[in-house]
């Protein structure tokens, strides 16, 4: 795709990362959020509708307070409390010496997985830009735990987010954005590390992440809670509802200036033709997940080719879950192929394992349905 298509975006989500704001010294660069407002200001007076997705809280707290360390949960809550005003204000006085009203947004995982918050958000969010102002958001870190857990094996759930990449990934596919921007610490995907690797090439153009693009990512970036790996799935998630992602380094002055002066910086993920519905996005990436369901071979197969979930097809229940929550759907490998609003909840789904439809009704005593998932009501991972 060229370059001037690809940057063609009316609607657009620009997320920072803290290694982005960080300066040499580990504080925060005022120049370069500075920057940051200055081309998010020139593209709102140019018609466009920005989105602008910040880390920095817990950051700014740790200074504000002197500390050295965060350790602890209760502490990295207090700094983010403390951070987020500090940063919001950076935030708010910038944006308004342009004459653009910036307003903040903080989420947790509940604003996604609710579906009714998480309607009532995109309401929210679509009033603000038709107001011509910025939404400036960020993970509310002050009251929700799960983001700031430090490995994912320390919790049974699966967050819908647990970074801001992956965050912004759901804001932009929850607008229909027409491109995200992530801007990382460096210049976008390269076939191998560049930090370990000098001959490392980067690529300036990815048509689907596979699982082969999946397999370039390596590694956590120091300070932040993602790399790589974050950035290639929130590229994945935005790039099947048919928007256009594009990584690349931050920390290049006026960076957003270059890109939509049409400068050849970073890499492109180009859209999907499948595009997503609103729904299947939801059920596929938006929610907070629990219960799981364990499959053979045969289901698996009918799963990939858009079938419904029968009962037969189930070998293993894991977790409790109620009718109507959305479950991950695994192979019997445990590898996650799909996501689904379930019929029965847990203890119904344990008892109709390996059952024909046929007689649902004989070991349960009743039937809502045939299938355990309905294919209008499953995503494919």
């Amino acid at each position: 795709m060229e370059r001037i298509d690809f940057i063609n975006a009316k609607r657009i989500v620009i997320k920072v990362g803290t290694n982005v704001l960080r300066g040499d010294d580990g504080q925060v660069s005022m120049p370069r959020v500075y920057s940051f407002i200055e081309d998010i200001s020139k593209l709102v007076k140019a018609g466009k509708e920005v989105i602008f997705i910040t880390s920095g809280a817990v950051g700014l707290g740790k200074k504000k307070l002197g500390l050295e360390s965060t350790a602890g949960m209760a502490l990295k809550q207090a700094c983010a409390a403390i951070g987020q005003s500090k940063l919001m204000s950076i935030y708010e006085n910038g944006f308004d010496s342009y004459g653009i009203i910036a307003a903040q947004i903080l989420l947790t995982e509940d604003d996604f997985s609710i579906r009714s918050r998480y309607l009532s958000l995109r309401i929210t969010l679509n009033k603000l830009l038709e107001m011509k102002a910025v939404p400036v958001i960020n993970q509310n870190d002050t009251v929700s735990t799960i983001e700031l857990l430090e490995t994912r094996d320390e919790r049974k759930e699966i967050a819908c987010f647990s970074d801001n990449d992956k965050l912004s990934a759901l804001v932009a596919s929850e607008l229909d954005a027409d491109l995200l921007i992530i801007l990382s610490d460096i210049e976008g995907l390269y076939d191998s590390n560049p930090k370990t690797n000098p001959n490392a090439k980067l690529i300036k153009e990815v048509d689907e992440v596979t699982e082969d693009v999946m397999a370039l990512a390596c590694g956590t970036s120091d300070g932040g809670r993602g790399g790589m790996k974050t950035k290639l799935e929130a590229a994945k998630l935005v790039t099947r509802f048919g928007g256009k992602v594009l990584i690349a380094n931050g920390k290049i002055p006026f960076i957003i200036n270059k890109i939509f002066s049409g400068a050849d910086e970073g890499t492109m993920f180009l859209p999907s033709a499948e595009n997503l519905s609103g729904k299947k996005r939801w059920i596929g990436y938006a929610t907070n997940i629990i219960g799981k369901i364990v499959v053979n071979d045969g289901a698996k197969e009918a799963l990939l080719q858009e079938k419904s979930l029968l009962p037969v097809g189930v070998v293993e229940v894991l977790e409790e879950f109620k009718k109507g929550d959305v479950i991950s759907i695994l192979d019997e490998s445990r590898h996650e192929i799909a996501r689904g609003i379930v019929n029965y909840d847990s203890q119904a789904c344990e008892k109709l394992k390996g059952c024909h439809s046929n007689n649902i009704a004989e070991v349960l005593g009743f039937k809502n349905y045939d299938e355990i998932v309905t294919r209008d009501n499953i995503t494919l991972l």
